[in-house]
């Protein structure tokens, strides 16, 4: 009431506030389409929106006019009136009778000819309303669909294309289907040459007279067709300048000192690049027919080949005097190139799942056409400690020190031929990488990687990774007194610390709508990973840690995880969020665990955020202090773990969650967890469950995210107390100490 007085008091003479509007349906017989639906589809076309309310109250509006006019288009009271106010809709703004013509042609447009839409208003003494009457009639389904032939070259061609059709027999006339397909024919056009073609060439004809409310459509050409639109056009000339600059006017695009390579025209006047760099990325040569796909192939691997900054193409039409062949197009590519080397420095914080939480300094060198041919040399050095608060880690910090050395290819470096996505340009890396680490109190390790890695893209969906090499050596020296004494307490401790080399090969795919803002978006990644078959086959080996190779023991496994995640968008700004993950491995030979490094791990801010990090499973294990402080890492041999998340706008940028999530670790065998962390038949009666909330505020560029989660069960609780549900409690002190667990992150959580 408050707000409601404050707002009419502030509104000029002869105005009312717009209240909304409100549509009433009335359907013939033969619509199957509900009343509401209509009705929501009518409201959303209407202009303009009323302002939001709050309780029926237009509080924005209240305090639009409560803060006032600002003097000037800046400072606080501005920013104040623009964030939590807007300006009133006033009964002026609203166009009755343009609203109802829109909402008739609409309907017309939604095959529901015939219709009729009136508008009317109804007032009180200081809000207006708008109100439409429409009447639905019978809706028109399509009988046939047929692409008319006039015998000119660009119809003859046309009659003659191939592919899924968007209008289809039997389905509701609608105007949206009819200009999806003129894009589709467009697109088809111009993959069969037809460069100066374009949608509003054609026109769909309909005919209502066929009766029962069908309609046939007539897809053709229309006669004001311009000539060169008329024929398909032949590529006569590639010419490509790779010095290219945006931002000067003196660039030389003369041909005078172009040298030819593979009948492409190069003008690079650094000799900065290979020629044999523009024969690989342009996918297209002379004499071919104009086609959109090579065209886009062809612009998509120069800005995935990273050594531009910006790439511009231009296709002229070869002047009738200039040559003896009509319909030809020179194409001219003018490319920016990057700058050649850069460093950069990178100083951040972080928290890991293990629960330690750290700073780290990057130092990063890049050259990014180091053999002229778009190779990327990257060298990486970096320093950081770790510290933990978490009681059983404190005063047990790590110090790292490391660097990487890796190579990049624009292309396959493999000993066979490999044929190449036209669409993406494939990259192989070479990588060598050396890391120290100091764990205070206990031991220094030292590890050295050797990786070879594939990567190509069958499409914008699909991508696979494969690494037929990827080795890692890691040993570990000047152990502490106190932890020599852990070991002889308990031998098990040993194994965290063993020499090891890992020879594994690995295979990625991962598949990701393209589209973020579908209706229905689904994201999957499956990795499979095997370790030490050839060094088994050459050494055998006769039980657990029995062989070695270079002083380490060689580690033996298979392993497949797959991470499914499936969002649905339920309206603006919300979505539901699942993902399941299932993970299986088989240690088998040498090896009677995975490697720490390759293990299944579960808890914190991105898995189960009702349980701290290293703080669940594997089984009915309880993970306390002893495991977290002389384990690497607390994992398993196998993982199961699911999670759904209601995601919603609160306001603005300000975004809230719902979150329920499931799942658990166990291991093969007893040998570092004993008989609770193996998996069993009775797994689904160890799984944990969990709940909770979170808010997130996305910048667009990132979102900062705050979850607080709290469990639901707890596997390793006694018999008949492991649900805990009925302890939820949050004004208890103690509750929220031993049970609420806040997760800091960035980014979803998947």
């Amino acid at each position: 009431m408050f707000t409601s007085c404050g707002v009419r008091r502030f509104l000029p003479p002869g105005e009312r506030l717009y209240d909304g509007v409100q549509v009433k349906v009335e359907r013939d017989s033969l619509v199957k389409e509900s009343a509401k639906s209509i009705r929501n589809q009518l409201e959303d076309i209407s202009f303009p929106k009323r302002n939001k309310r709050l309780l029926g109250a237009p509080y924005k509006v209240w305090w639009w006019y409560a803060l006032g006019e600002p003097k000037k288009e800046k400072g606080l009271r501005y920013w104040l009136r623009n964030k939590l106010g807007e300006p009133p809709v006033l009964s002026s703004q609203v166009k009755v009778s343009d609203n109802a013509e829109n909402m008739q042609s609409y309907l017309d447009n939604n095959g529901y000819f015939r219709s009729s839409v009136t508008g009317d208003t109804v007032n009180t003494k200081w809000r207006f309303k708008a109100v439409y009457e429409a009447q639905v009639s019978n809706p028109y389904y399509l009988k046939e669909v047929t692409l008319v032939n006039d015998s000119s070259p660009v119809s003859i061609a046309m009659s003659k294309l191939k592919g899924k059709p968007r209008l289809k027999s039997g389905e509701r006339y609608q105007l949206n289907n009819v200009k999806s397909e003129r894009d589709r024919l467009d697109v088809a056009m111009k993959r069969r040459g037809y460069y100066f073609f374009n949608p509003d060439y054609m026109v769909g004809v309909l005919d209502t007279t066929v009766g029962n409310y069908q309609t046939n459509i007539y897809m053709q050409v229309k006669r004001s067709v311009p000539g060169e639109a008329r024929y398909p056009q032949t590529i006569r000339r590639i010419a490509i300048f790779p010095q290219y600059s945006l931002l000067s006017s003196r660039n030389d695009t003369s041909l005078r000192k172009a040298i030819m390579y593979d009948s492409l025209l190069i003008r690079d006047s650094a000799q900065a690049f290979k020629p044999q760099l523009f024969g690989r990325l342009v996918t297209f040569r002379p004499g071919a027919l104009y086609d959109v796909r090579q065209h886009n192939n062809t612009q998509n691997r120069f800005i995935n080949a990273g050594v531009f900054r910006f790439v511009k193409n231009q296709y002229r039409p070869v002047p009738a005097n200039d040559t003896t062949k009509p319909h030809q197009l020179d194409v001219y590519y003018y490319l920016t190139p990057s700058p050649k080397k850069n460093i950069n420095f990178e100083i951040g914080g972080f928290t890991k799942s293990n629960s330690f939480t750290g700073g780290q300094l990057n130092v990063n060198w890049r050259n990014r056409n180091a053999l002229k041919g778009a190779e990327q040399l990257m060298v990486k050095t970096y320093g950081a400690f770790e510290f933990s608060l978490s009681d059983s880690l404190k005063n047990n910090n790590n110090w790292r020190l490391g660097t990487e050395v890796s190579f990049t290819f624009p292309r396959f470096v493999t000993p066979i031929h490999i044929k190449e996505s036209s669409l993406f340009p494939p990259r192989t890396r070479f990588l060598v990488g050396y890391e120290w680490l100091r764990r205070q109190g206990l031991y220094t390790k030292s590890s050295f990687r050797l990786q070879y890695d594939l990567n190509w893209k069958e499409q914008a969906t699909k991508e696979h990774t494969f690494s037929p090499i990827s080795i890692t050596y890691t040993r570990a020296t000047n152990f502490s007194d106190a932890y020599k004494a852990q070991i002889a307490a308990n031998p098990a401790i040993a194994y965290s610390t063993l020499t090891e080399i890992i020879p594994a090969t690995f295979y990625n795919f991962t598949y990701n709508t393209v589209r973020p803002n579908a209706a229905n978006i689904f994201y999957f990644s499956g990795n499979a990973e095997v370790s030490g078959n050839v060094m088994g086959l050459v050494n055998k080996p006769s039980g657990y840690f029995s062989k070695e190779i270079l002083g380490a023991f060689f580690a033996q496994y298979a392993k497949l995880d797959a991470d499914l995640r499936y969002s649905r968008r339920l309206g603006p700004g919300s979505y539901l969020a699942n993902r399941v993950f299932i993970g299986a491995s088989h240690p088998y030979g040498n090896s009677p665990y995975l490697p720490f490094s390759r293990q299944f791990i579960i808890g914190g801010t991105n898995s189960l955020r009702g349980f701290r990090p290293r703080a669940l499973g594997p089984g009915t294990v309880t993970p306390d202090a002893y495991y977290q402080i002389y384990y690497p890492q607390v994992g398993g041999d196998y993982k199961l773990e699911f999670n759904t998340e209601f995601r919603f706008t609160i306001a603005g940028s300000l975004k809230g969650a719902l979150f329920a999530e499931g799942g658990n670790i166990w291991t093969k065998d007893t040998l570092l967890y004993g008989p609770k962390g193996k998996l069993s038949k009775d797994f689904l009666k160890q799984l944990a469950f969990d709940a909770g909330f979170g808010i997130r505020y996305d910048l667009s560029f990132i979102i900062i995210r705050l979850d607080l989660g709290f469990p639901l069960r707890i596997p390793w609780n006694p018999e008949g107390t492991q649900w805990v549900a009925d302890k939820i409690n949050p004004f208890s002190g103690s509750w929220r100490s031993d049970y609420l667990v806040v997760n800091f992150g960035i980014g979803y959580p998947f």
